[in-house]
C-alpha cells in the first residue's frame, strides 16, 4: 500500500514552521556579539533591530502574490535558502549598516515564509477534514525553544559565533531538503488578483490577530520590565515571566487541535480571550512573583489558540481568496507586534505600565468576543 501523501504533507508543514522559529531563536543569543562587533549603542541596535521587523512586514503581500503565481513550494524553498544563506552574515557584520542590511532580508525571508507556511497550513487542514492548526503553530514555537537552547549551548562551550551560525544553517538546509517535497505545487488561476486590502470578514479576522500578537509582543518586550521596575522582582528572575508564558503557550497549542474538536472554535476563541485578559489583570495585580507568574501562564494558555483559528476562518471565507486573506491577516496580525509594544510604551509614560497592559487585557477580551461572532462554530 503506498503512504497517504496528505500524512507527508502534514508533517512538511509542521517543518515549514519549525524552520522560521527555529532561525529567529538562534539570533536572540548572538544580538550581545553583534552589537559589540558592529561597534553599537543601544540606540543604534534599536534602529537595527527594527529592520528585522520592517523587513517582515514588507515581504507579506509580495510573497502572497508570489504564492500565488509561483506555488507554495518554491516560495517557500526560496525563503529558506535565503535565511540559511544570510544568518552567518549575522555574525560577522562589523557595522550597523551591514547588519541592518542582513536584518532587512532575512526577516523579509521569514515574513514571505511565515505568509506562505498559513496558506499551505490553511489547504492542508482542509484536506485533512479535523482541526490542525494549532498544532502547526506549535511547531513554531518549538523551532524557537530549540533554536534558542542549541545556540546558547554551543556559545556556551566556547563555540565561535560563525561557527554556530554555519551549524544553524546545515540544520536547515538539511530539515528543507526533507520537508519539501510535501509543500504544496498549486498556483492561482491565470488573471487572478495577487494583492487586495482586507475588507469584510477578512479585516475582523486581521483585527482579532492583531490584538492577539500585541498581547504576545507585550509579554516579549515589557513583561520582564513590568516584574523589575514595578513589583521589585530582580532583574536575574524578571525573564521568568515570559519563560512561563512560552512554555504555557506551546503546551495549549500541542492539546489545541483536540480543543477546537471538543470545544468548537468559537468556544475556544472567547474562551481563550477571557481567560488570556483575566491572566494578564492577575498578573498586573498580583502581590507576589508566584501569583504573577500563574497569570502569565494563564495568558499563555488563553492566547494559544486565538490566532490558529482565525487563519482556519481566513482559510474558509468566501469573502477574499485565501492567497490574498491570509497575506492581509498575517501582515495585520504582525503589525500588532510591531506598533503594540511602542503602543504600550507610550500609554505606560501617560499613565503607568500597569495600566497600559490592563488595557491590553480589555482589548484582548474585546477581540475574542469579535472572534467568537466571526466564524462558524465547528
Amino acid at each position: 500500500m503506498s503512504p497517504d501523501p496528505r500524512r507527508a504533507q502534514q508533517r512538511a508543514t509542521r517543518a515549514a514552521f519549525f524552520i522560521p522559529g527555529f532561525v529567529i531563536a538562534t539570533w536572540a543569543p548572538i544580538v550581545p556579539f553583534a552589537k559589540l562587533r558592529a561597534g553599537l549603542d543601544d540606540a543604534q541596535l534599536g534602529l537595527v533591530l527594527l529592520c528585522l521587523g520592517l523587513g517582515s512586514l514588507g515581504a507579506m503581500p509580495l510573497a502572497g502574490a508570489l504564492a500565488a503565481r509561483q506555488g507554495c513550494r518554491r516560495v517557500m524553498l526560496a525563503s529558506a535558502l535565503l535565511m540559511l544563506a544570510l544568518l552567518p552574515l549575522l555574525a560577522v557584520a562589523s557595522d550597523a549598516w551591514q547588519l541592518g542590511a542582513a536584518l532587512l532580508l532575512i526577516g523579509a525571508a521569514m515574513g514571505a515564509m511565515d505568509c506562505t507556511m498559513n496558506i499551505q497550513a490553511v489547504v492542508v487542514e482542509r484536506e485533512a477534514g479535523r482541526p490542525m492548526m494549532s498544532g502547526f503553530h506549535a511547531y513554531y514555537s518549538i523551532g524557537s525553544l530549540a533554536g534558542a537552547v542549541l545556540v546558547t549551548l554551543m556559545l556556551g562551550l566556547g563555540v565561535a559565533v560563525i561557527a554556530a551560525t554555519l551549524a544553524v544553517s546545515v540544520l536547515v538546509l538539511a530539515l528543507t531538503a526533507l520537508a519539501a517535497p510535501g509543500w504544496r505545487r498549486e498556483r492561482a488561476p491565470g488573471g487572478a488578483a495577487v494583492f487586495a486590502l482586507p475588507r469584510g470578514v477578512v479585516l475582523g479576522i486581521g483585527l482579532v490577530c492583531f490584538v492577539s500578537f500585541l498581547a504576545e509582543g507585550a509579554m516579549l518586550d515589557w513583561s520582564a520590565v513590568f516584574l523589575h521596575e514595578v513589583k521589585g522582582v530582580a532583574l536575574a528572575s524578571a525573564g521568568w515571566a515570559f519563560v512561563v508564558f512560552n512554555l504555557a503557550m506551546t503546551a495549549m497549542r500541542l492539546a489545541g487541535d483536540r480543543v477546537v474538536a471538543r470545544a468548537g472554535r468559537r468556544a475556544t476563541v472567547l474562551g481563550g480571550g477571557l481567560l488570556g485578559a483575566s491572566g494578564l489583570a492577575l498578573a498586573m495585580l498580583a502581590p507576589d512573583l508566584g501569583t504573577g507568574l500563574a497569570g502569565y501562564a494563564l495568558l499563555g494558555i488563553g492566547c494559544a489558540n486565538i490566532v490558529p483559528v482565525m487563519f482556519t476562518y481566513a482559510g474558509a471565507q468566501t469573502r477574499m481568496p485565501e492567497h490574498l486573506a491570509i497575506p492581509a491577516v498575517t501582515t495585520l496580525g504582525y503589525a500588532g507586534v510591531l506598533a503594540g509594544p511602542a503602543l504600550i510604551g507610550f500609554m505606560a509614560q501617560a499613565s503607568s505600565l500597569a495600566t497600559a497592559l490592563l488595557a491590553v487585557a480589555a482589548a484582548l477580551a474585546l477581540a475574542a468576543s469579535l472572534g467568537s461572532r466571526i466564524g462558524p462554530a465547528r
